[in-house]
């Protein structure tokens, strides 16, 4: 966890505090005067300089306006509202605004409350003194701002909610309505003549001025929180008496530093501790880390570069672990493909002298595993290549049934090979002429040759009807891409050389149908 330097301002001091691992130690005084400056500078030196430096503002030159602004969204409302705080305060750099709702009724414009620190010289020179040092200042806050977090931390959801808390500068009163900060003042602990300040008294006149600003109803209760110690809880609950419009109740600086997550560091923070409530305040700073309540401009950047680096560090680390775990996976995946390599190695081998001793075991083969293989990839050229009539079969019997006026009589299939080679010298003339490789397809389908014969079933004498049926199945035939299909004899030869001769009547059935002849030949 990173340190963080926590001091607490107030007009004539500020004290300083360390927070480091969630505890607090330290509350080292300087006065508000060059010598303490000095002192002060002195200390921050010889401390971590890196460490993000937070300052809590206790001042009595705190002032708070409620006003009321034209509802506006995006870049058109910031520039809105710093125009209407720098009107409302020109004389200081420490200014802060606070949205806190919209009205009912009218418009419905926005309900804003801007606050300031009206006395600069009260923070600018420890501020300086940070910016010359170049020590990352995160913020400079206000314990009245603050306290409205810790009423939520505390669930303090009265309506009218006065909360009362003793600090070094003396005794804080701020007002919340619903939960939102309304006004605040800070009164001295001891009146001019030395005596301690009655409390009962000092909320009157807070409820009388909350009347006048009619920031409080006639009628309305005001709950008032008070947190003390619980060594002093009696004596302030004397000076503290219900009225018809103002009930008390007390919550002991113990139990509320205890759910800030106070946790003090040496006797003297626990001293301070145990009677004031800037301790508490400081850890309830520390553990929540919000944005600056007051607006430093250049007095930030040494934060910035601060927060920047620590980005980049985190970053640098993200980026390592993921790396570093990338880094195992993949070693991890190494280890299991070497271990995967080594088992099948294992089972190779294995295997390998299983199959030597089978082999050992089997008799003389008859010849090598090659010609084995060779004659196993003829066999299947054989089965797949050879050339068989099943094709050209199919593409007639596809024909037929679009034709069934057609009979097939006769087919008569071949192979078409080339010419037969002349015989060899001292090689007789009856010798058989050598098979060609294409019969088994070797090195690839050859022609094939189907002659046809066919008669068609339909009346005698229609010898035109016999001629179209004959024509509409070649051309069926020919519809195969890789078909070609010749008439070799028609049905009715036409032909101007040939005597046309015929029956007609009885005697023409006696005669027989009308038959032709196709030649079909298909290419592969």
């Amino acid at each position: 966890m990173f340190s963080k330097h926590l001091f607490y301002l107030t007009s004539d001091q500020l004290c300083a505090y360390l927070w480091q691992g969630g505890r607090l130690t330290g509350g080292t005084r300087f006065a508000n005067t060059r010598s303490g400056i000095d002192d002060f500078m002195d200390y921050v030196d010889s401390h971590n300089r890196t460490a993000p430096v937070y300052i809590l503002a206790d001042l009595i030159e705190e002032d708070f306006q409620r006003v009321t602004l034209p509802h506006v969204r995006g870049s058109a409302a910031r520039q809105l509202l710093e125009r209407r705080l720098l009107q409302q305060y020109r004389e200081t750099p420490f200014r802060h605004h606070e949205v806190q709702g919209r009205e009912s009724a009218g418009r419905r414009d926005d309900l804003v409350l801007l606050s300031a620190l009206t006395n600069p010289s009260s923070v600018q020179p420890w501020v300086e003194a940070l910016e010359q040092l170049q020590v990352p200042l995160a913020g400079v806050y206000s314990t009245t701002l603050l306290s409205e977090d810790l009423a939520h931390k505390l669930k303090l959801r009265d309506e009218h909610l006065l909360l009362v808390t003793q600090q070094s500068a003396g005794w804080r009163q701020s007002y919340f309505q619903n939960g939102m900060l309304k006004f605040s003042r800070l009164t001295p602990a001891i009146d001019r003549d030395g005596n301690p300040i009655n409390i009962g008294v000092e909320t009157g006149k807070t409820q009388q001025f909350l009347t006048s600003q009619r920031l409080l109803g006639r009628g309305n209760v005001l709950q008032t929180v008070v947190i003390a110690p619980a060594a002093d809880t009696e004596a302030l609950d004397a000076q503290c008496n219900d009225g018809a419009e103002t009930e008390f109740r007390f919550l002991t600086l113990e139990s509320v530093a205890s759910r800030a997550g106070l946790k003090t560091g040496d006797d003297k923070t626990e001293q301070q501790a145990a009677h004031l409530a800037e301790p508490m305040m400081l850890a309830f700073l520390a553990r929540r880390k919000p944005d600056t309540h007051y607006t430093l401009g250049d007095w930030q950047r040494y934060f910035k570069l601060w927060r920047a680096r620590v980005n980049l560090y985190a970053f640098s680390a993200a980026v390592t672990i993921i790396c570093a775990g990338i880094t195992g996976y993949n070693l991890w995946e190494q280890y299991s493909a070497d271990s995967d390599a080594a088992r099948l190695a294992t089972e190779a081998a294995q295997l390998e002298a299983r199959y030597r001793n089978v082999m050992a075991e089997m008799p003389p083969r008859v010849t090598s595993t090659a010609n084995m293989r060779a004659a196993v990839s003829v066999e299947r050229m054989l089965a797949t290549q050879s050339a068989t009539p099943l094709g050209m079969a199919t593409v007639v019997s596809r024909a037929l049934e679009t034709s069934p006026q057609i009979r097939l009589l006769q087919l008569d299939w071949k192979v078409s090979l080339p010419a037969a080679n002349a015989p060899a010298p001292g090689q007789e003339d009856n010798a058989a002429a050598p098979i060609s490789s294409l019969v088994a397809g070797i090195p690839g389908r050859a022609p094939q040759v189907l002659v046809l014969e066919a008669e068609i079933m339909g009346d005698q004498d229609d010898y035109r009807g016999a001629v179209d049926s004959m024509t509409q199945f070649a051309q069926a035939l020919a519809k195969h891409p890789r078909m070609t299909v010749e008439i070799d004899k028609p049905p009715v030869d036409t032909r101007p050389s040939v005597k046309l001769a015929g029956k007609a009547g009885p005697q023409a059935v006696a005669s027989g149908r009308a038959k032709f002849t196709l030649n079909l030949a298909w290419k592969p």
